[in-house]
Formats: structure tokens, sequence, C-alpha cells
């Protein structure tokens, strides 16, 4: 395994980085966090001309066909200039179509999230955080040729700009047969929809959505009934791996920032960068991104290899978790309280960063994964450095 870039590779990653800070500077983040949609529809059309929603889909509706890692730079430089826009939302539904969708569902859907014309979230979260179907309850119930869906998703993304939500539900109760999980396509504009905005730390759009009655064609339905947790399982790992290449992104960011800082400002007659103390801190800082970006990228790569990598994604999470935190506490404390002022943009970072590490699965929550896989399939956990696949 080779999880340094390749030539084209870099050159996606240096050109999404050359576009986002030319045309997403940090007063747009401000500017978003105050405005009702979330994001600029501009910015967005921008980036749908230049392919990005397209990379990992199928070319025979409008994709690319290239890997997952090529999205995942991109993301990671979405998050470096922590841009404002509904893309994490859109691709982890767009790509479970793409994967487990029917035909219907793919024709319909893939080109206009290719050609950035349809914005997509998905709701899994509810009352009980975890990831585990056991915290699935909003209850789809099939009636004729229509399922009615009832109940509550919590810290749903970008609910409020999206046109169309994939909804993990509970058709059945678990039983020896399946674990009775389905997943559906909801229009955001279905009658019985209440959307109730949340307060994040990130000043970012989640929403709490209350179903009520909410009618879906029985052929919105993704995949089989009842059989629908190893594609919300899948969805899940898809979601979490992209979410650690923004942390990435934005803890490498908020580090430079760091590092510049310490450089130039000085105390008692010289740089602060000079004292040993902070020269500790920026290098720390330096090994845990460079930690979170390669527990991404192989993560990233055994997807594309069609590897399992379920081990490989809560490693990345969890280590994003705790480095990148830890990362973007660093930085504050380099800069001290001028890093909490709103006049200035590290926090702009720091909040999102934060934000992140609680999304998707706690660190204790990755470290339980990975210490189950250890019992039960010790063969499938890589020990020490041999990246060699486990046959």
């Amino acid at each position: 395994m080779d999880v340094l870039l390749n030539e084209e590779e870099q050159m996606v990653k240096n050109l999404a980085r050359e576009f986002l800070e030319g045309e997403c500077p940090p007063s747009l983040a401000r500017e978003m966090e105050k405005d009702d949609l979330g994001y600029p529809p501009g910015l967005w059309q921008q980036i749908a001309q230049l392919g990005w929603f397209a990379m990992s889909l199928p070319e025979q509706y409008g994709g690319q066909g290239l890997g997952l890692t090529y999205l995942g730079l991109v993301l990671e430089e979405v998050g470096r200039a922590i841009a404002p826009v509904p893309f994490h939302s859109t691709m982890v539904p767009a790509l479970a179509i793409a994967s487990d969708g029917s035909e219907a569902q793919k024709q319909d859907i893939l080109p206009r999230v290719s050609s950035g014309s349809l914005v997509m979230t998905w709701a899994f979260n509810e009352r009980n955080p975890r990831l585990i179907p056991e915290a699935v309850n909003l209850k789809a119930e099939l009636q004729g040729d229509e399922f009615v869906l009832n109940g509550e998703k919590m810290f749903v993304d970008n609910f409020n700009a999206a046109g169309q939500c994939l909804v993990v539900c509970r058709t059945a109760p678990a039983s020896s047969d399946n674990l009775g999980i389905s997943l559906v396509l909801v229009d955001t504009d279905s009658p019985g929809l209440t959307n109730i905005p949340l307060t994040t730390l990130a000043k970012d759009k989640q929403s709490k959505v209350v179903f009520d009655d909410v009618r879906v064609p029985a052929a919105n339905l993704v995949g089989n009934l009842n059989e629908g947790w190893p594609i919300a399982d899948s969805m899940l790992e898809r979601a979490t791996v992209l979410l650690c290449a923004q942390m990435a992104g934005a803890a490498r960011k908020d580090a430079e920032m760091a590092i510049e800082y310490s450089k130039n400002r000085t105390a008692f007659g010289r740089p602060i960068g000079s004292f040993q103390s902070i020269q500790h801190l920026c290098a720390d800082m330096t090994l845990w991104v460079d930690g979170a970006q390669l527990l991404t990228y192989e993560a990233l790569w055994k997807m594309d290899q069609g590897i399992p990598a379920g081990v490989e994604v809560s490693q990345a999470k969890a280590f994003c978790n705790d480095k990148c935190e830890a990362t973007v506490r660093s930085s504050q404390v380099i800069h001290g309280g001028i890093g909490f002022m709103m006049e200035f943009d590290l926090h702009l970072w720091f909040r999102r960063v934060t934000a992140w590490t609680m999304r998707l699965g706690t660190s204790f929550e990755h470290r339980a994964k990975i210490a189950n896989a250890l019992l039960d399939h010790p063969g499938r956990v890589r020990l020490g450095m041999d990246l060699t696949p486990v046959s």
C-alpha cells in the first residue's frame, strides 16, 4: 500500500486548494453562519462546474468513476477552507444510491447531484446517538404502495437546503432473519415534515426533523425491505472517513496558522517560537495532523480496493477525534486569548473541528469497534507497521 499521492491526485488536491483559497475566504464562512440557507448557490454551481460532485459517481450517470480517495482529497481542502457548502451531506446519500439504489433511483438522482442541481442530506441519529441498529426507532409502516413515517431525527445536516433526504428507519422489529432496518428517500417538502433548526457550536445548519404521518412512495425504498442495515453501515463508514478528511484538512490549516504566529509574536524580546514549550506544541501538532491524514488515506485506499475497512475507519475517527481536537486546542494556547475573539479568524476552525469530533461516533465508540475486532477477528487488525492487506 502506498499512501503517498500520485501526480494526478496531487494535481487534484492543488487545484482544489487554489480554487478555495480564491473563492472561499473566512469572511464567507462568517457570512453564511448568519444566512438562512447556509451556503452560497453561486459557489455551489462553481464547484459543480469543476466536476467535484461527479468525481466518485459512476460514469453512466454523469459521474467520473474515480475512487473515493479523490473525493477525500477534495473534502480535505473543503475542511481546510471551512467552505460553507453542503458537500459532505450531499455526497454521503448520493454514494449510497450509487452503491445500492435501484436503476430508476440512480437515473433520477445521480445526474442531478453531478450537475449541482440537487442538494441532498441523510438522517440517522435519534435520541440515542450511537451508530447502531438498536438506536433507530423512527417507524415506517408499509400501507399499500406507500410508507408512512412517524418519529424524529436529530442533527440532520443542511435539511433546510436539501431537496431529498435518505432516511434510515425501522420497518420491523429485529429478528433472527434481519435487523428490521430500511432506507427510504423522502422529499423534504413532504406534508407532515417539521424542520426545527438547532443551535450548534459550529453555527452550521443542523435540524431536528419531526415526521408526522409522512407518506413516501414504496418505490423510494433503497435496497430490500428490512434488510437495509448493511447499506446504512456502509453509508456511515463512508460518511465517517470523509468527515475525517475534512477534520484533517481543517486541523492542518489551524496548525499552520499557529506555527506562523509563533514565528512573529514576540515576548521577552524574541519570537515565542524560540521557547521550547512552544516548539514542542508545534511539533506535536504536526505529528498529530500527519497521523490523522495518513490513517484517513489508509481507510480511503482500502475502500477503493474493495477491502473491508471498518477497523481502519474507526482508527482514523478515534485518532482524529483526539488529535485534531488537541491540535486546535494547542493552537489556541499558542495564540492566547486573541484566538477566542470574534474578530480573529482562528476560532472559526476551532469551532468546526470541535463540532466534527462529536459527529459520527465518539472516540469511545470507535475504540470499542477496534477492540471488538481484535477479540473476534485478531487477523483483521493491523498491528505495528505491516500495511500488507490481510487475506
